[in-house]
């Protein structure tokens, strides 16, 4: 079952990690434009994810109505509830960034390696433990990478920036969907 518990605290924790990072967009001597998350999905779908629906907060994390059937549920006659539960799903993306240099600071979800056991297939995520714990953030939120001769990875919590041509395309499996994809030129340890 999927926590309504965990899906209100899906916004608030996007916003305090993406704040701590203190991403911004900038010109510099890169050939990459830094962005935040936030900027890879419309408006309308942040704001319907900023704002839930009042009756979550009634509801006692792990009680019998704790879990995105009851918002599906909701979501039939009540449009907050729709809206909110469509912006979980979101495979609405920003057109303008189709085939631009970006750089952007997130997660690694692996989703395949080599002999080596570097991750050569894998979502860039926003922040720790996406993906990992349901629900996955909305797909307009989640970017597809592989990296030919893989990337070392010592923890999920290690944050990387990821410099490299992200294009719309969508990726599906069973940890959750991607709206974007990145032609990856680089990668590595944030801060470093």
């Amino acid at each position: 079952m999927k926590s309504i518990f965990f899906i209100r605290s899906l916004a608030s924790v996007c916003f305090f990690l993406i704040s701590s990072l203190a991403m911004h967009a900038v010109a510099s001597d890169t050939e990459y434009a830094e962005i935040e998350w936030i900027q890879l999905m419309p408006a309308d779908d942040l704001e319907a994810l900023m704002n839930p629906p009042e009756f979550l907060s009634g509801i006692e994390d792990g009680a019998s109505d704790d879990n995105l059937e009851t918002l599906s549920e909701l979501g039939k006659t009540n449009e907050a509830a729709k809206r909110f539960e469509e912006a979980l799903t979101s495979t609405r993306v920003i057109e303008a960034f189709d085939q631009a240099r970006i750089r952007i600071p997130g997660f690694i979800v692996p989703l395949a390696s080599n002999e080596a056991q570097r991750v050569t297939a894998f979502f860039i995520v926003p922040y720790f433990g996406a993906c990992l714990h349901l629900p996955p953030p909305p797909p307009n939120q989640i970017i597809y990478a592989e990296h030919q001769t893989g990337i070392e990875l010592n923890s999920l919590q290690d944050a990387f920036w990821f410099e490299g041509t992200i294009l719309i395309d969508n990726t599906e499996n069973e940890l959750g969907q991607s709206a974007y994809t990145m032609r990856l030129d680089k990668a590595y340890i944030y801060g470093g």
